[in-house]
């Protein structure tokens, strides 16, 4: 697929960096909000699951229905780089984009807390699964645990879109519910708490499509 041409590496590394080897290690996946749940969802389409991977087109897996997904207008500026994706690839589809972000974010958040590599790794590119591993190798240097209940998804966005050549980025903004908190080796809680907290994440996921491989990967991350 594309490999992470439309971010510099340093952009990468820092914010990265900043994200998972200080919010993330404070067992945080980004901060209370004032957001408010607008009244009138809109509702998703219904997409199938496939084998090829959790972030995907078309053919992602669509998650809870009572979330509310936010894809921008057809004639605006974002919308509009949106329909030219779609000239490229057929099969995308924002929709099911977001449903598929939906699933990624679940499966992120859950491998990221409990440290597994092997499940992260299809999933972010190779300068994001670095700073990811450095993270977690830290926490475990420290003999630190991280416990991310994730309790929902409310909210999905898209708030950026852009197309270069034919690699897309599309950043996706993320309203949760969680739990996070992380403990020492003797059980302690050193940060977070048990307390339900909304939190909201800028996440950014890149394709080339024309690749083969349908699967977007996140190429940075950000508490928003």
């Amino acid at each position: 697929m594309g490999a992470t041409g439309s971010f510099p590496v340093d952009l990468v590394l820092l914010g990265m960096v900043a994200a998972f080897l200080v919010l993330r290690l404070r067992g945080i996946l980004g901060k209370r909000t004032g957001y408010e749940r607008p009244p009138a969802p809109q509702p998703m389409p219904q997409a199938a699951p496939t084998a090829h991977g959790p972030v995907q087109d078309s053919r992602a897996e669509t998650a809870a229905a009572s979330r509310v997904a936010v894809v921008p207008e057809a004639d605006s500026a974002i919308g509009r780089t949106l329909t030219a994706m779609r000239g490229i690839d057929p099969g995308f589809d924002p929709g099911a984009f977001l449903a598929g972000v939906d699933k990624a974010f679940r499966m992120i958040v859950a491998g990221f807390a409990s440290g597994d590599r092997a499940a992260l790794r299809p999933l972010l590119s190779d300068d994001t699964f670095l700073a990811f591993d450095q993270a977690i190798a830290a926490r475990e240097a420290a003999g630190h645990t991280q416990i991310a209940d994730l309790k929902s998804i409310e909210r999905l966005s898209i708030e950026t879109a852009s197309l270069h050549g034919s690699v897309a980025d599309i950043a996706v903004r993320i309203v949760s519910d969680q739990v996070g908190l992380t403990r020492d080796n003797a059980g302690a809680i050193v940060v977070g708490a048990e307390a339900v907290t909304e939190l909201t994440d800028l996440w950014s996921f890149e394709r080339d499509l024309r690749s083969p491989d349908p699967t977007w990967r996140l190429v940075a991350a950000r508490s928003a």
